[in-house]
């Protein structure tokens, strides 16, 4: 009975192909769009899962619940982690790392001792011997115990030490990192390559073990660069935990703060608080904490990522169910004649659940092809190497429930409602079709074009933050800026190198210094108070940048008081440069100039440029100030030709005459600065995917629908055209309906897609205007899309010949 059943639905589908395909083909790029997301959210989901302890593992943050604010931040001071230890039996294990690229940490260069050619590496990261027993890193060579013990030790990835040492067994082997020798790192062991799924993406691990980057610095309770990890004992309670952690500032903070002369600290402390964010919460990080070094993911993005995924998934199911529907009432004649010889109402049950499940069978597998084929696409897409899960035991079981129970939901109700058809009214054709003016059909084809408007709507929207992004005006020119990195591999030459390069007539200007404003170069935070005022007053936190003197005409900024470091005055050395939003924090007045500020030190304003944007532009200008320094990683060159290749073959020819052995590296300011933007541009890229996507399966029912209109209504239209219609009249009665049910959709999609994205747009600080064009667009643009789907329908109706149509009559 089952083979026959299938065997009467494969060739109905054979007869009705253009239905067929719309039908299967629709529903698969919902199947696949439904998949490949979902496979994105369970990796995003999955972090940490590898890790043994990971429920014990926690982070410690540090909250600062202000008046009008609160802070939250991951770098505590060195001791932090060295008294939870003694200080709280709770604690089976503390480990800190510092990934602050001051220090060293993220890029650096390094090659083995025997080599004279330096590798530019990503992924450094200081870390205690403690952290990678910790996480039970697995171990290629070497243990856990051991590998960071000894000062000056360093793990690498398995990957790394199969680049440097192939085939070798690293340990004891010698790396110079930066060309420094006098602290060459010692290899203690090799550890697995870690997984995606981790926010600790590191290949190389150097030892805290007898490391001070300043005198007194691992004792020093008023400088914070570290994050702090401790393994709970069993049964913890956590929360019970966290309230005892209030005792480490009267037992750690206190006194150091009130002998540094700080203000208030008594006051300070009672909104200071330390909390444990759990290791599998670091990624996704619902706290809001992003320091450097660290990945993290979004959980917004998630949850729209699966709304999306959802709604695409609904808005194929509804083209399934609504062309299930609609196409089956032509079969009432076919139901009577089974009735009429004899075939019982289960049969006929049965047999339209089988068409439905075959259809979706068919759709789910396709969708699996589908998504294979655009597997590429989409990990490029989602900035992701997410692996295909043929091996998983649960793909083809999900794929076979999801095709069963679609395709039982789409048959139920034209095997329900047809197979009660009596056979008397059916052959007098007594039975309506219900298929001119649904209801029901009308309200999803609404849903459908609504949450395609919707995408559309999030598309304009984030492009066009996007341009605004790239061209508001940011304080700097990023434009023929040509930054060399490595440039401390030229060691004391390194200012010969500047000198010749300033020598090309084509090249403007030459800065060195490794404080840009783009993400991926140094940053120094600094508490500042006017000169004296520091047992009185708080400090204002302050970026704190060596520059040279070229680096403010290199970078453009402008100086809107006072004058830029002069290589003739010689006070300069202890001269202090800041932005309007230091004058304005400090308390400076209009008249600036000649006060004197201090840090560690105390420095005189001879200069004040206008505030520009040294970080994202999802974050306020906060102060800055720069004084002469010498660091020299990245030389920043500005040029002032169009002959760019030209000069770059320059520039590499110079480099190469100071630094035969080791190849330039550069990248260009702009594009440096576009990549702090890359997660925006991707999130775009992603809407306009899915929109795409959406409007397609939407436009493949619209059209299946409209042709099913059309096949119903011949013999009306043809009497009409008999009667002396005219084609626009024909063409305007067919797709009237539609028109006003996309007009509908855009009506409920405008205020809905202003609400989607207004929380998104309101974490920039610069946000670009959103007009109601925006809203417009999103809509005229659906709406062509759909009379573009149904037109040929509708033209070809009022264009046939009505004979053909009444000749049964």
């Amino acid at each position: 009975m089952l083979n026959n059943y299938f065997k009467i639905s494969w060739r109905g589908m054979s007869r009705q192909k253009t239905y067929s395909a719309i039908k299967i083909g629709g529903f698969a790029l919902g199947v696949a769009a439904c998949l490949l997301i979902a496979l994105f959210i369970r990796e995003e989901l999955s972090f940490e899962a590898h890790v043994p302890n990971k429920d014990r593992i926690f982070r410690v943050v540090e909250i600062y619940e202000g008046p009008e604010t609160v802070d939250r931040d991951v770098h505590m001071p060195a001791p932090f982690g060295t008294v939870l230890g003694p200080d709280y039996p709770e604690i089976e294990m503390v480990a800190r790392i510092n990934p602050v690229e001051l220090f060293g940490a993220g890029h650096n260069n390094i090659r083995p001792e025997d080599r004279v050619e330096n590798t530019y590496e990503g992924g450094f990261v200081y870390a205690d011997p403690e952290l990678l027993q910790m996480m039970n890193t697995p171990f290629v060579y070497g243990n856990a115990k051991a590998a960071l013990s000894k000062p000056l030790s360093l793990v690498i990835t398995r990957k790394k030490a199969d680049k440097y040492f192939p085939g070798e067994n690293p340990i004891g082997k010698v790396m110079i990192v930066n060309n420094d020798k006098e602290r060459a790192l010692t290899i203690g062991g090799v550890v697995e390559d870690f997984p995606e799924n981790t926010h600790l993406k590191f290949d190389f691990f150097v030892t805290l073990s007898g490391r001070e980057f300043y005198p007194g610095e691992q004792t020093n309770w008023r400088a914070s660069n570290y994050h702090t990890y401790v393994l709970l004992r069993e049964g913890v309670d956590v929360h019970a935990f966290e309230k005892k952690l209030l005792m480490l500032k009267e037992r750690h903070f206190l006194k150091p703060l009130k002998e540094s002369g700080m203000a208030d600290v008594e006051e300070a402390l009672s909104h200071l608080s330390h909390k444990l964010q759990p290791l599998e919460d670091i990624y996704l990080n619902e706290m809001g904490v992003y320091p450097e070094g660290i990945s993290h993911g979004d959980m917004r993005f998630i949850k729209l990522a699966g709304a999306i995924a959802v709604f695409i998934l609904l808005i194929a199911c509804i083209n399934f169910v609504n062309l299930s529907t609609a196409k089956s009432s032509n079969r009432a004649k076919e139901v009577g004649l089974r009735k009429v010889v004899g075939s019982q109402r289960a049969n006929i049950i049965n047999q339209f659940l089988a068409e439905s499940v075959m259809f979706a069978f068919l759709s789910f597998a396709l969708g699996l092809v589908l998504a294979r084929l655009f597997f590429g696409y989409f990990n490029w897409l989602v900035g992701k190497n997410l692996v295909f899960p043929w091996h998983e035991w649960w793909l083809i079981p999900s794929l076979v429930g999801g095709a069963l129970i679609v395709g039982v939901i789409a048959g139920i109700y034209p095997a329900f409602y047809l197979s009660s058809f009596r056979p008397a009214q059916v052959l007098k054709r007594n039975v309506t079709s219900g298929t001119k003016n649904s209801a029901l059909r009308s309200t999803l084809v609404v849903f459908q074009f609504a949450t395609s408007i919707v995408l559309l709507i999030g598309t304009f929207i984030i492009y066009r933050q996007m341009q605004h992004i790239l061209t508001t005006k940011i304080g700097f020119d990023k434009e023929q800026v040509l930054l060399v990195q490595g440039a401390d591999q030229l060691g004391n030459q390194v200012r010969t190198f500047k000198d010749a390069l300033k020598s090309d007539r084509e090249i403007q200007h030459v800065t060195i210094s490794d404080f840009l404003p783009v993400e991926g170069t140094k940053r120094d935070g600094n508490g500042f108070w006017n000169e004296g005022k520091r047992n009185v007053d708080h400090a204002i936190g302050a970026q704190f940048w060596r520059v040279d003197h070229d680096y403010i005409p290199t970078l453009g900024l402008k100086v809107v008081a006072g004058r830029n470091f002069s290589a003739d005055i010689a006070s300069d050395s202890s001269g202090i440069i800041i932005n309007q939003a230091m004058v304005k924090e400090l308390n400076l007045g209009p008249e600036p100039l000649g006060k004197r500020i201090q840090n560690r030190s105390v420095w005189t304003v001879i200069g004040v440029v206008e505030d520009f944007h040294y970080e994202s532009l999802k974050q306020d200008i906060r102060p800055l100030s720069m004084t002469l320094g010498y660091s020299p990683s990245i030389m920043a060159v500005k040029m002032k030709t169009s002959d760019l290749h030209g000069a770059m073959d320059r520039i590499t020819e110079t480099w190469n005459k100071f630094a035969p052995d080791q190849p330039i590296r550069y990248t260009f300011l702009d594009d440096s600065f576009g990549m702090m933007y890359e997660d925006v541009l991707r999130m775009g890229q992603i809407f306009t995917t899915f929109a795409v996507l959406a409007i397609i399966v939407a436009c493949l029912g619209l059209y299946g629908l409209s042709s099913f209109m059309v096949e119903q209504r011949k013999k009306e239209i043809s009497i009409r055209l008999v009667l002396g219609a005219s084609v626009q009249s024909v063409f305007r009665l067919l797709t009237q309906n539609f028109v006003i049910l996309i007009v509908i959709s855009f009506l409920i999609a405008a205020p809905l897609g202003w609400y989607i994205m207004k929380s998104w747009v309101l974490q920039f600080k610069q946000q670009a205007a959103i007009g109601a064009d925006v809203y417009i667009y999103s809509g005229l643009i659906a709406l062509v899309i759909a009379l573009g789907t149904i037109s040929y329908q509708a033209i070809h109706a009022s264009l046939m010949r009505p004979a053909e149509n009444l000749r049964s009559e």
